[in-house]
């Protein structure tokens, strides 16, 4: 699905900690949130702890200028704060906006636009 504010598409992201659980509801959430069906990427049985999530980096090697990522929340995509101050940093300077659902983070929105405004950093904590 097209994003009227850049022309980019809507990508999906999600991830199950164990083969067991299932990623049916962060799936539904992101169609509802307007990804594109043919353009989810879920990682199965695979923690956020890990480096290797195959389905992470192949969304990341995806991504274009003008998309928008979209996940459910900051930890499918984070394993601690300053991990997701780097994901943030290099979606930025790719041009690449963020959509975090549970969290309400918007970054196609101007109350939350982030070209033009620096994130924080800091070193520590883990993101849930």
């Amino acid at each position: 699905m097209t994003n009227p504010h850049n022309g980019g598409h809507r990508i999906g992201y999600g991830r199950v900690s164990t083969r067991d659980q299932n990623p049916d509801s962060q799936r539904d959430a992101l169609l509802a949130a307007g990804c594109d069906p043919d353009h989810l990427f879920i990682d199965h049985g695979v923690t956020g702890k890990l480096a290797k999530r195959p389905q992470w980096d192949a969304c990341l090697n995806y991504l274009r200028s003008g998309d928008v990522l979209v996940i459910t929340r900051l930890s499918r995509a984070a394993r601690s704060l300053r991990n997701l101050l780097d994901v943030v940093d290099q979606l930025r300077e790719r041009g690449i906006d963020l959509v975090v659902l549970k969290q309400r983070v918007d970054t196609t929105t101007p109350a939350f636009g982030w070209r033009s405004t620096s994130w924080p950093r800091s070193t520590s904590s883990s993101v849930s």
